[in-house]
């Protein structure tokens, strides 16, 4: 019997249980609202597997209150293993026939699962994905750009040959796996590695015989008012080695795939558009060991993008952030500092669609750098 038989046979037999894997460490003022927005949804069967991942506040206490008095609530408590161990320790706990994530420091909207669930019930498809918000601190909520682009309009039944460019969603909380795929796939996040998303999110991708593609609001994911500490962590070098480290793994995946297609649209559009971060973050007064991180990141960077894949200047990425990586791969690191105090303060000019830096007439410069326009391919 087939996989999608298969499914269709258990689903004749009984409703799809849906488990909802909430890892938490040290979110003791937020839990309640998050774990209040999951038991809120209007889904039939529920299961909500928590994972303590040894917080030291009252993280545990709030997650015992729930699982005492919601049924459908299991509570695991391990020692601290990070946040991709306790989501696979969940993963493994699990009974239901469908799965998806949730961070504990963010609150679904009403009714979040209802469109995947549809989907997947029409299709058969093996994981739905839908659209994202971003909540700021004053409750603005906007969609990145590459998200409003993939979800545009619905697109059922697809791989990810169809739309490449859906390898740069690589959020697990913006989608509903089924548990046989999630398992014949053998599917896990990284351990003992930051940006872990990504890669799961792309080996899902690759091995989907299909998946669904929705343009239904399915998760709003808050940013908290003080992000002084992730601008912090930014400049350590373990976290720039760990976003190079699963941007190459990323790269490996797709290059054993084989469609130049998406190969040229992860380069191009996917990997770049974090980048930006770790260039300001290595002219940064607050960056540890500046001279490490510097050749760590340029030794990343010139691995990546190159000539045998695209260079970093002719990524789809604003010209600004162009510039900075070509800065980066020449090992120009005062030009980089100069460049990122002119953006912090004046501005760097446009004038007819050109992008007026201070290197635009500097004979050995790409002119691509010299023009707004994202590069053609």
């Amino acid at each position: 019997m087939t996989a999608r038989a298969s499914w269709a046979s258990r689903r004749r037999g009984r409703g799809q249980r849906l488990s909802v894997v909430v890892p938490v460490y040290n979110v003791e003022p937020l839990l309640a609202a998050c774990l209040d927005s999951i038991l809120a949804q209007p889904v039939k069967d529920l299961e909500v597997v928590i994972v303590d991942d040894g917080s030291t506040d009252g993280s545990v206490a709030t997650a015992q209150r729930y699982a005492q008095r919601r049924r459908q609530v299991r509570l695991i408590v391990q020692e601290n293993g990070g946040v991709s161990r306790a989501r696979n320790v969940a993963v493994e706990h699990c009974t239901g026939d469908l799965v998806t994530f949730v961070d504990p420091d963010d609150v679904l909207p009403p009714d979040a699962w209802r469109p995947m669930l549809r989907a997947l019930a029409r299709t058969g498809s093996d994981f739905a994905v839908g659209t994202m918000e971003r909540v700021d601190a004053d409750g603005t909520r906007t969609q990145p750009p590459l998200l409003k682009r993939n979800h545009a309009r619905e697109r059922l039944g697809v791989t990810i040959d169809d739309v490449p460019l859906m390898i740069a969603d690589v959020f697990p909380c913006n989608k509903i796996f089924r548990m046989d795929f999630w398992r014949r796939q053998e599917l896990a996040f990284p351990v003992d590695l930051r940006y872990e998303d990504q890669v799961l999110s792309t080996q899902a991708f690759l091995g989907a015989t299909a998946f669904d593609v929705l343009t239904d609001v399915v998760y709003a994911w808050s940013m908290r008012a003080d992000q002084s500490s992730a601008t912090q962590a930014r400049g350590r070098h373990e976290n720039l080695s760990d976003r190079l480290d699963t941007k190459q793994m990323t790269v490996d995946l797709v290059r054993r795939h084989g469609n130049p297609v998406l190969w040229d649209t992860l380069h191009r559009e996917a990997l770049p558009i974090d980048m930006w971060e770790h260039f300001r973050a290595a002219v940064a007064a607050t960056t540890e060991d500046p001279d490490r991180y510097w050749a760590t990141l340029r030794t990343g960077l010139l691995a990546i993008w190159n000539d045998a894949t695209v260079p970093f200047e002719y990524t789809a990425v604003p010209a600004g952030q162009r510039l900075m990586g070509w800065l980066v791969g020449q090992d120009r690191r005062d030009d980089l500092a100069r460049l990122v105090a002119q953006i912090d303060g004046p501005g760097v000019p446009v004038s007819e669609g050109r992008y007026l830096h201070p290197w635009v007439d500097q004979p050995g410069v790409p002119p691509v750098l010299s023009s707004v326009r994202t590069p053609c391919a």
